[in-house]
């Protein structure tokens, strides 16, 4: 149920290395083999055989030294996965989107500094300068339209591209172009409406005429859900009874932030031509794998379509993507010579393939992630970090202490324990971001900044704010929950399923994993792991007819759909 903006985007991207054709698997030494063990290792841990999987592909120095499928590629069938196979790309379609810019940047027909409005008269810029960069780097501040509660209703509509443009042109910009990074689908399909003004083509015969047939790349395409596509898989998200058929949406949506299609192997041709130079010059294509900076010099850690990273002083250039059934993830180390990409047919908290792609770009190197230590403080010396901290969009993040433990938690997302590397040092369990306390000269804190892996710090302030009051649950009989067990329908494919389960009332949406509810009267319930409540709607006659789902400020009803 929890409604987290990254669960709807398309968001990350592609890279990787050599030849026209399938990159084939070189001959093995005893320390390749070992190292194949230790990537398979990683790989088997998440992706079982009886449930969605993987293909996953790693190159060094020009040679595939480990590619394979995992698991199965359709429940249904009880196909397993192959390499060769198509994914959804959701983000990674971003990189492409990038380079097509650049090819016409290249020719002369559009500069990086162009004012959108050159291309795009009608567009209503609200009197701000709005360049072709802004959008190529997510600084433009424009609104972008997966985080609109407008757009959930409206998955399985198809869109014209100047209907998906009207969607979110009038609203309000969210901050002055290049003050900020905000990863913004929006800017990509204004691109997408760029490129075809200039090019004359649309978008998905451009990159099939300029990419995809040039290279041979064969088994990539723009998506459809009406085409005939072989060696394409279906997607999976989680249900109330195990995985199910990701909820459907209309690929004119996504457009060219999201609706590309590929597989490991044409990503690998892909990677090889961006680097190499067949694509751009190298004077654009360092652009593009430059930092932009903010107007205050920060760094944002983004280039044109690809995050810019590091691990233990290696420069990674990567992106990854999430969309409907779907999670992908790529990342190029350039001056190590190393590609590698995991497509995976499921969007599952968990499954993730960002994680394993990290671990396996370690393992590569010869430099396995370090292992993170914590220590322990008193809570003498956690008291002074909590409290409510604010950041420049005044976006709030709290945090908490439980006993000898700390919590971070953004305003209206889940609850995560931070573990003390040192007095003002913490990270999370399973996340590489890290936090760390800001004190001034006498001490005393003063705000906090979260590194993610990559992109910019996020930085925020210490307010004098009080925290929270917690929700406190009471007593009801449980037999009042048999009432409300049922589906109700958010939107055309996406339904939210109550469920009992003995004392307990069960919440399950779409593609999100299963949350307890918990009562604070007989028809209001709250969710402890986010700043949620869901009130079930009565009519007359008292029979259960909807619920209302509010959230982050947003008031969703839901009809009831089905009864047991």
């Amino acid at each position: 149920m929890v409604l987290k903006k990254s669960a709807l985007t398309f968001i990350l991207a592609a890279v990787l290395a050599a030849t026209l054709l399938a990159p084939p698997v070189s001959a093995q030494s005893a320390g390749d083999d070992a190292l194949a063990k230790k990537i398979d290792a990683v790989m088997t841990e998440v992706y079982h055989p009886d449930g969605p999987g993987a293909a996953i592909i790693v190159r060094k120095d020009g040679k595939t030294i480990f590619r394979k499928g995992y698991a199965l590629a359709d429940l249904e069938l009880g196909v397993p996965i192959e390499p060769d196979m198509i994914f959804r790309l959701g983000s990674i379609t971003k990189q492409f989107t990038a380079v097509s810019i650049l090819m016409l940047a290249e020719q002369g027909k559009l500069g990086l500094q162009d004012e959108i409005t050159k291309f795009l008269p009608d567009y209503p810029t609200q009197g701000r300068r709005i360049t072709v960069e802004h959008l190529l780097t997510h600084t433009s501040g424009i609104q972008s339209y997966t985080d609109m509660a407008e757009w959930l209703p409206l998955w399985r509509k198809d869109f014209m591209l100047q209907e998906l443009i009207d969607l979110f042109k009038n609203k309000p910009m969210q901050f002055e172009p290049g003050e900020r990074w905000v990863y913004n689908n929006s800017g990509y399909i204004l691109l997408g409406a760029i490129i075809e003004k200039v090019s004359g083509q649309t978008y998905e015969e451009f990159v099939d005429t300029h990419i995809f047939k040039p290279l041979g790349m064969k088994h990539s395409c723009y998506g459809s859900t009406e085409r005939v596509i072989p060696r394409r898989i279906p997607g999976y998200q989680t249900g109330k009874d195990g995985f199910i058929n990701a909820p459907y949406l209309s690929m004119t949506q996504p457009y060219a932030a999201g609706s590309l299609l590929s597989s490991v192997d044409d990503l690998a041709v892909w990677s090889d031509a961006v680097f190499s130079g067949k694509l751009i010059g190298k004077e654009w294509l360092d652009r593009a794998l430059t930092p932009y900076k903010l107007k205050n010099g920060e760094s944002t850690g983004y280039g044109y379509g690809w995050f810019i990273t590091n691990y233990q002083g290696h420069r990674i250039i990567e992106h990854g993507g999430g969309i409907n059934g779907f999670m992908t993830y790529e990342m190029t180390l350039p001056e190590d010579r190393i590609f590698l990409a995991i497509l995976t047919n499921s969007a599952v908290e968990g499954r993730d393939p960002e994680p394993r792609a990290v671990k396996i770009a370690g393992l590569v190197l010869g430099k396995p992630e370090p292992e993170r230590k914590a220590v322990a403080l008193a809570s003498k010396d956690l008291d002074p970090l909590t409290g409510v901290y604010e950041d420049a969009a005044k976006e709030e993040r709290y945090i908490t202490r439980e006993g000898n433990k700390l919590y971070s938690q953004r305003r209206g997302e889940g609850k995560y324990e931070i573990l003390a590397a040192s007095a003002v040092e913490f990270f999370f369990r399973d996340n590489p971001a890290r936090v760390r306390f800001v004190k001034n000269a006498a001490g005393a804190v003063t705000g906090l900044r979260v590194q993610a892996r990559y992109g910019p710090a996020q930085v925020y302030t210490k307010t004098a704010k009080p925290l929270p009051v917690p929700k406190k649950e009471i007593a009801v009989d449980p037999k009042i929950y048999d009432a409300y067990v049922g589906d109700y329908e958010l939107a055309p494919g996406f339904t939210i399923t109550i469920i009992r389960r003995d004392a307990k009332l069960i919440s399950l949406a779409t593609g999100q994993p299963e949350v307890e509810l918990f009562p604070e009267s007989e028809t209001k319930f709250f969710l402890k792991v986010v700043e949620a409540q869901v009130e079930f709607v009565k009519d007359t006659a008292g029979k259960v007819t909807g619920l209302v789902l509010t959230q982050s400020g947003r008031t969703m009803p839901a009809k009831k759909v089905k009864a047991p």
